[in-house]
């Protein structure tokens, strides 16, 4: 099993983009106390590695990485290149989570607080309330509210005609997409979305049956098989050559076939 990472603090240095991911510095000290006989741990340096999709979806910048606390969840990597990971420990992110400020939660915590004594102080208006409507429900003509259920029932009525053809449209347009796709495609997947375990990152496909792939979408304009994705998680499993085929021809989506978990 691989070894699970999670770092929590604020980005030491400055946020670097490269072509499909970003990457930054991270710190954190070591153990306060340490058994009886060893030296204590100091600082480790930790280069977080995250692809840019999932970083933008945190509303973080280069400037605000540098103030904002934030948990990392990933695994350990040493096979990044020394030129683009100056920490001692390189970090896939799996994971990437903006943690509230201290500050914001005392700001929320009185005004919740409020809430509850204006409702106290609200003058015993309801009661007089409850009271008018009754009497003019005793008032008003039954023919009204009968009206108005009417009027509801068409409503809906009409609502349901309207959804109907919509979701089926949805349908059928999904069908005729899995259809022009490999046989066994159970659905199209973002490639940014796609997470490669670090066992495939260290082999490299037969360039020969990877030029055959190649070629084969050049021709037809996509896959011959689609990839084996671990629903959930959207770890890769199986179908490391086309992975690599579809990042050379730079495909947005491609076919895929769920793992279930265990």
């Amino acid at each position: 099993m691989p070894h699970k990472i999670t770092l929590t603090g604020s980005a030491t240095g400055p946020l670097r983009e490269y072509d499909r991911y970003v990457a930054f510095d991270m710190r954190e000290k070591g153990s306060p106390s340490a058994p009886k006989g060893l030296k204590k741990s100091t600082f480790i340096s930790y280069t977080v590695f995250v692809a840019k999709k999932a970083f933008n979806k945190t509303g973080l910048t280069k400037k605000s990485i540098m103030h904002e606390k934030i948990l990392i969840q990933g695994e350990p990597t040493l096979d990044i290149p020394i030129d683009e990971c100056p920490g001692e420990v390189g970090v896939i992110c799996f994971q990437i989570t903006v943690l509230p400020n201290k500050n914001d939660k005392e700001k929320n915590q009185p005004e919740e607080k409020k809430e509850p004594k204006q409702e106290v102080s609200a003058p015993s208006e309801a009661p007089q309330k409850t009271e008018s409507k009754k009497q003019e429900e005793e008032q008003a003509p039954v023919s009204q509210p009968v009206a108005k259920e009417e009027k509801k029932e068409e409503k809906s009525i009409q609502l349901k005609v309207q959804q109907v053809p919509a979701e089926e449209k949805k349908a059928e347009e999904k069908k005729t997409t899995l259809s022009n796709q490999p046989k066994g495609t159970q659905d199209l997947l973002n490639f940014d979305d796609i997470i490669v375990p670090e066992e495939f990152l260290k082999t490299r496909p037969n360039p020969e049956k990877t030029q055959k792939v190649i070629d084969f979408v050049k021709r037809t304009g996509r896959l011959d098989e689609p990839l084996t994705i671990e629903k959930g998680s959207n770890v890769l499993k199986d179908g490391y050559r086309r992975y690599v085929v579809a990042k050379t021809i730079k495909m947005d989506k491609v076919p895929v076939i769920y793992e279930y978990q265990k």
